[in-house]
């Protein structure tokens, strides 16, 4: 079991019709995500030509923003409102979306951005699973 899923397990209350393996992932991908773009956004400030990957880098950040928020609130059921969860699951995979396409621009050139689309494309699918 994955620690997500181990903390979800423990919850004492009801957490309702939520499909919890749908839950699990999505929490897991949006950690995730937060890390690549983080890791991606550091690895473009290392770049030889930092300049040409200013929005790529502030993409990152925010994705990674984003990812970590969303995170945090699904990771909370107490008092829980269904119509801020569903608006950050849509932010988020409209970050993610935004984030991918960035840097899958810079994918032939740049590893990490690679990396970092692959986890962008992997946290949108889950969002949007989850909504």
């Amino acid at each position: 079991m994955t620690m997500v899923k181990d903390m979800l397990a423990t919850y004492p209350a009801d957490l309702g019709d939520v499909d919890r393996e749908k839950l699990t992932r999505c929490i897991e991908e949006c950690i995730a995500c937060a890390q690549a773009c983080t890791a991606c956004a550091d690895a473009c400030l290392s770049e030889g030509l930092v300049g040409d990957l200013t929005k790529c880098i502030r993409t990152d950040m925010d994705c990674a923003d984003i990812c970590n928020a969303t995170a945090a609130v699904l990771s909370r059921h107490t008092g829980y409102d269904p119509n801020i969860a569903r608006a950050l699951l849509q932010a988020c995979a409209i970050a993610c979306k935004a984030c991918a396409a960035e840097c899958e621009s810079h994918a032939d050139t740049h590893e990490h951005c690679r990396v970092c689309a692959e986890a962008c494309r992997s946290c949108e699918e889950a969002c949007n699973a989850l909504l």
